[in-house]
Formats: C-alpha cells, sequence, structure tokens
C-alpha cells in the first residue's frame, strides 16, 4: 500500500471543521467516541414521499473524528471528507447520492472462492464420527469450547486442508463476505498457527462474531484471535469480537462498528506486544471507555485461560483503566512494574531473527527508540536497513519506509529478493507465489523523494500511525530528506 504522494496530500480536516460544516449545512449529528453520528445520505427514499421526521432517522452515518473518512453502516458507502461533501452538494442540488460501488473483479473473484470453500467445509459440531471432531478439536487446543459456541459462530472445518474455517458475514445483509482458514504446524513440540485470509487482508474489513451483536450491547470485549472470542464468549457470555489482524493493527474502518458499546476491553493476547497494542488502540477507540488486560501467569489469553479453568468474568473485572490520570502512585503503577519484571525478556522488544549478534547490541526493536545507522556512501546502509527492517515485518511489526535516495520500485526489489533469499530474475515463474506472500507483510512506503518539507513529512507518519498502526518508521537517508544546503544548519 502506498501512502498518499506529496503532490497531493491528504487534505487534513480538523474536527472543528467538520463540526461546523455539520452545523452549516444543518445535518444533525451525535458526538460518539472516536466518530460523529449522522443520518444516512444514502438510504432511500422514494421519489414523491416526504421525507420522515428527523426524530425517526437512525444514525447510520459515521465520521471518522481524525480523519474525516465516513462510513454508512446501512449501506456500506464509504469515502473520504471530500467524498462526503461532494455528495452532500449533490443531494442539495436533488441529485440522488452514488450507491456503494460494485466490488472489482479481483474481490469479486475472491468471494466466489471463499463461497466454495465454505460449501466444502464441513460444520465443525457435525463431523462424521465423534471421534474425529474429538481429535480436531483436541489438534486446535480447543476441547473445551462447546458444540452451541462453534455453532452460534458458524465455525467449519475443510478437512482436505485440515483447516478450521471462520465466516465473515457482512453486519447488512448477513451474507458470506470472506473467510479466515487457519491450520496447525507443528516443529518439534512447538506448535503454531498458519491462517489465510479470502479476500486478502486490506480488503478484510471482518470483525470476527459482528453478526452475533445485538442492539442492546453495550459491553464489548476485543480479542486478537478468534479462538479467543469464542473462549471468552461462552465462558462470560459478553459479547466478543475478533480484529482481524490480531495485535497488529486496528483499522479506522471498523471502528464505526464499534461506537455503540459504553466499555470496551482489550485482551489481545499473552505477551507484552499484545500489552503495547492494546494501549495504542485504546487511544483510538477513547481512553475513557475502555480496559485492559494486562498479561501475566494468571491472565494468559483467553483461550489458555479456558483451558486451565481460570475464571474468565473475574479477570475481565480486574482489567486496568486505560486512561491514567496526569499524576499517578506507585501503587497504581505497581501491576505494571511487576509485568515488567515478570518478562525482561520481552520488555527488550522484538528480537532480530536473522541478526543474534544485533540483538546483543540493540537487545531488540522497541517503540520509542531512534537508532541512527551511519557509514560512506556505498557501504551497504540501504541494504543492510532494509534486511533488518524486513525481519522485523516478518514478525508483524507494522513498518513504514520513507525511502528518500532510492525509487520505491527498486527498494521493494531489494526487500523481495531478501525475503525469497533467491534471485528471482532466475525463476521469474516464482514471482507471483513469492509477491503474494510478500504483500501480506505489514509494509507500507512513502511516495517521497529527494528533498521535503518537514512538516509534509512528519504530517505523512502520523497519518500512517494512525491509519495502520505503525511502530516502525525507516527515514533513508536523513541527507536526501533534508537536502544538502540544510545541513549547516541543526535540525
Amino acid at each position: 500500500d502506498v501512502l498518499p504522494s506529496p503532490e497531493g496530500p491528504v487534505p487534513s480536516v480538523s474536527i472543528t471543521e467538520i463540526r461546523q460544516y455539520l452545523r452549516a449545512q444543518g445535518i444533525p449529528f451525535h458526538d460518539g467516541y472516536s466518530c460523529l453520528h449522522i443520518p444516512s445520505l444514502f438510504t432511500d427514499i422514494r421519489e414523491g414521499q416526504p421525507p420522515p421526521p428527523a426524530s425517526s432517522v437512525p444514525y447510520t452515518l459515521f465520521i471518522d473524528k481524525t480523519t474525516g473518512s465516513f462510513l454508512c453502516t446501512a449501506t456500506l458507502a464509504e469515502g473520504t471528507w471530500q467524498d462526503f461533501q461532494a455528495n452532500v452538494e449533490l443531494r442539495h442540488r436533488g441529485v440522488p447520492p452514488a450507491s456503494s460501488e460494485e466490488p472489482e473483479e479481483d474481490t469479486r473473484q475472491a468471494r466466489e472462492d471463499a463461497r466454495c470453500i465454505w460449501e466444502r467445509a464441513v460444520p465443525l459440531w457435525d463431523l462424521l464420527d465423534e471421534d474425529e471432531t474429538n481429535k480436531t478439536k483436541a489438534m486446535f487446543g480447543i476441547s473445551l469450547v462447546t458444540d452451541a459456541t462453534l455453532k452460534r459462530f458458524g465455525v467449519r472445518y475443510l478437512r482436505t486442508a485440515k483447516s478450521l474455517v471462520f465466516p465473515w458475514f457482512s453486519p447488512r445483509d448477513a451474507t458470506l463476505k470472506g473467510l479466515k482458514l487457519m491450520r496447525v504446524e507443528k516443529k518439534g513440540d512447538a506448535i503454531s498457527y498458519v491462517e489465510e485470509t479470502i479476500p486478502r487482508f486490506d480488503s478484510y474489513r471482518n470483525l470476527f462474531g459482528l453478526p452475533l451483536v445485538s442492539r442492546r450491547d453495550t459491553e464489548l470485549v476485543l480479542t486478537g484471535w478468534e479462538l479467543d472470542a469464542l473462549a471468552l464468549n461462552q465462558a462470560t457470555g459478553v459479547a466478543s469480537l475478533a480484529l482481524p489482524r490480531g495485535a497488529t493493527c486496528l483499522p479506522p474502518a471498523l471502528l464505526p462498528y464499534l461506537e455503540q458499546f459504553k466499555r470496551i476491553t482489550l485482551w489481545l493476547g499473552e505477551d507484552l506486544r499484545s500489552w503495547e497494542a492494546a494501549k495504542l488502540f485504546a487511544r483510538k477507540l477513547s481512553l475513557k471507555r475502555c480496559s485492559l488486560v494486562r498479561p501475566g501467569d494468571l491472565q494468559p489469553r483467553p483461550l489458555e485461560a479456558l483451558n486451565q479453568g481460570l475464571n474468565l468474568t473475574k479477570i475481565l473485572r480486574a482489567a486496568l483503566p486505560a486512561s491514567h490520570k496526569s499524576i499517578v502512585s506507585f501503587r497504581q503503577l505497581r501491576e505494571e512494574v511487576f509485568g515488567e519484571l515478570v518478562n525482561t525478556e520481552q520488555v527488550a522488544g522484538v528480537k532480530w531473527a536473522r541478526f543474534p549478534e544485533l540483538n546483543k547490541l540493540l537487545k531488540g526493536h522497541r517503540r520509542g527508540e531512534l537508532t541512527i545507522f551511519t557509514g560512506p556512501t556505498g557501504s551497504g546502509k540501504t541494504t543492510f536497513i532494509s534486511e533488518y527492517a524486513l525481519d522485523l515485518c516478518m514478525q508483524g511489526v507494522c513498518t513504514l519506509w520513507g525511502s528518500f535516495e532510492i525509487n520505491n520500485v527498486r527498494l521493494a526489489k531489494i526487500m523481495l529478493t531478501q525475503f525469497a533469499a533467491q534471485r528471482l530474475e532466475d525463476q521469474l515463474e516464482l514471482y507471483d507465489e513469492w509477491a503474494d506472500r510478500f504483500e501480506d507483510l505489514p509494509l507500507y512506503f512513502m511516495t517521497f523523494h529527494g528533498q521535503q518539507n518537514i512538516k509534509t513529512v512528519i504530517d505523512t507518519m502520523q497519518h500512517a500511525v494512525y491509519m495502520y498502526d505503525i511502530t516502525h518508521v525507516v527515514v533513508d537517508n536523513l541527507q536526501f530528506m533534508m537536502g544538502h544546503e540544510h545541513l549547516s544548519v541543526d535540525r
């Protein structure tokens, strides 16, 4: 994904401007947690019929307070703040607003593929014999998850791929929009879960479990994994949803679906990265309504807690409020300090898999730290840093590249070669396979090149942090970004 190009940066809009515009246009609005709620411009009003009274119109259009982007949950129409203004102008002229566009050919094909897989998959509670059901559930560690829970969430099993199938239904009309497949891989004693989504991640706006949420629900637990959502809902009865990319990111397009909840508890996983992600997501969701479950021995991830016979309701009640006051006493920090002492390895940051020596020097990639690499021209800074960043990116660290010296195509070629660990020029038939896998990495490029205005670059970085939950930014290199004439000035 490429961020907006510098020729036409995203025109930023402030919440004050949005409110002023809505008032000037006579559009009523509610102030929500992360969005403004207004009546939809896109729901049908039949010709010749008077518009219904304002009090009875549902507020189904949500405007993101940070970016101005909108989503209508009734029709799934969406767009930028500029698109919204254009639609308001059209309405004044009596032109009916454009309905949501038809999906592109690729998306349509992916949805068709998903439907075929879904039809071939067998309901997990309905396998041929009890023995097969028990073995399958044991393989995924969900022996204690009841058939009733699996049925409620519609989980199926694809025998040919030995994968669980999690459906993604449209919140509007309950049609199947996509799937996530999950299989187990064993390496010695270690078990890892391999996931695949259809369609691809960038069009995967899924919150697993959303169709089960009723309008009356005011409490929610957000998890980082579908199996955790099953365990939580079964053990506590609280509405539980799973984020599509776990603790990696919370796409702003999902925020409108979370507006109805007065209290949201984030229980994303059992490591410190999940804890860091929960703090980041709470800022997006509005701190005052969020609580966080701190990872620890007595508070593992929800599925593990269910399997260990722990009381999940009690763990939820003990969740810490996300909003810290400006002044705190040690008593309030005590639990967090203990957590850091228990998890000294994780506190050191995300370790590099390819550079064990670097781990000894830097301990790992930690958010909030600045690392500067220096060296003469041609000494391999870019080659090394692209591999250094790729290593973290493959472990789920959302990375933003600002390559001011070499263009993005060349940089992506270097990184793809490092990712495939082979010369793809000699085996072009493998290109699509590696490119597909590379595309799934949480990796984004700024489209700047050469000398740039610092403010524009920083605005673009901030936009990326909000949109894609970026936790690692690479600037290559400072000299090119600043331009040579600024080097005498301390900037």
